[in-house]
């Protein structure tokens, strides 16, 4: 099952590569992984072994934690849990400001409790490139259970329950950002914004795995976010050190406000060993999860001397 985590090098036959350097990326629930590595540069590597070759790009590349301007070693096990999805949350905040919100007034997120979504309301409100004048309302939309939560976030200038969505002023242009990937709710916001609806991204799923069928919409058509593209776009616009500079300072800021015992907006809760990870993954899988707590595995490997290395 593969993890987003952090790995330190054991044994190195690689030029450039040494023992005891650690790095950040996706890698196997295990406390081993040899990795054949390529196009080797300051900022890290990438795994070209054979049966890793259909993966997106992103998935083999392995960060070197020393130069990576996003590190901070005291939040490592928030950066496991949130760099992938915030990253996401950076691009697309910053896609919508690119393109100056479509024209919208107000930005309507579902799953607003979701990482990925608040990411992007934090993103959005730290102020991303690309946006001439005041940003949009921010309207988080979650379940009845999660309506606290989210409000204490401070994230969003809104928070409704999905019961209330037809409560929300459509007389302004919206623009909806879907984390859900509910056809159900998506008719019910296309329903209520008609006119005003002026875009409708489709930037997730938070409840099933399910790809969004643009065939069945009329104008406008969903219109999926590849954080791909617009991560592409800005390489050619600043150049990928400044892009990797500007989100590091932002991802800063985002895991310092995560980790703020003051703010309760996340738990960690750090479990020891593979047994530990099983009941992890199958009680989430079983009873789902809180948006409040995190789950950080640490596994362990005994070398020959007896010293216990972390992966």
């Amino acid at each position: 099952m593969p993890v987003w985590g952090f790995a330190t090098v054991m044994q190195s036959r690689v030029e450039g590569i040494a023992v005891g350097e650690r790095f950040y990326g996706y890698f196997p629930m295990a406390g081993l992984l040899r990795v054949q590595p390529d196009r080797i540069t300051e900022r890290g590597f990438y795994d070209i072994a054979m049966h890793r070759q259909g993966l997106p790009s992103p998935y083999n590349q392995y960060t070197r934690c020393q130069t990576d301007e996003a590190y901070v070693p005291e939040l490592a096990d928030f950066q496991m849990l949130l760099r992938p999805l915030f990253f996401t949350s950076y691009m697309l905040a910053d896609y919508l400001a690119d393109n100056g919100y479509f024209g919208a007034r107000q930005v309507v997120f579902s799953s607003a409790s979701s990482k990925t979504a608040y990411g992007t309301a934090f993103a959005q409100a730290d102020g991303p490139c690309g946006a001439s004048g005041e940003a949009p309302q921010c309207i988080g939309l979650t379940s009845a259970h999660h309506c606290e939560y989210v409000a204490g976030l401070g994230l969003y200038d809104q928070v409704a329950d999905y019961d209330g969505l037809e409560q929300l002023d459509a007389s302004v242009p919206t623009l909806y950002v879907d984390f859900s990937g509910s056809d159900a709710l998506r008719e019910r916001v296309r329903a209520h914004f008609g006119a005003s609806l002026v875009h409708d991204c489709f930037a997730g799923s938070a409840t099933n795995t399910d790809y969004l069928d643009e065939t069945r919409w009329s104008d406008p058509v969903p219109q999926s976010f590849f954080a791909p593209i617009q991560i592409r776009k800005r390489n050619q616009d600043w150049g990928a050190p400044t892009l990797s500079r500007r989100f590091g300072a932002v991802q800063r800021r985002f895991l310092r406000a995560v980790s703020d015992p003051s703010n309760g907006w996340m738990t960690l809760r750090v479990h020891q060993g593979l047994e530990a990870a099983r009941a992890v993954v199958e009680d989430l899988y079983l009873n789902g999860g809180q948006p409040r707590e995190g789950h950080v595995v640490r596994l362990q490997r005994q070398d020959t001397s007896g010293a216990s290395r972390l992966s």
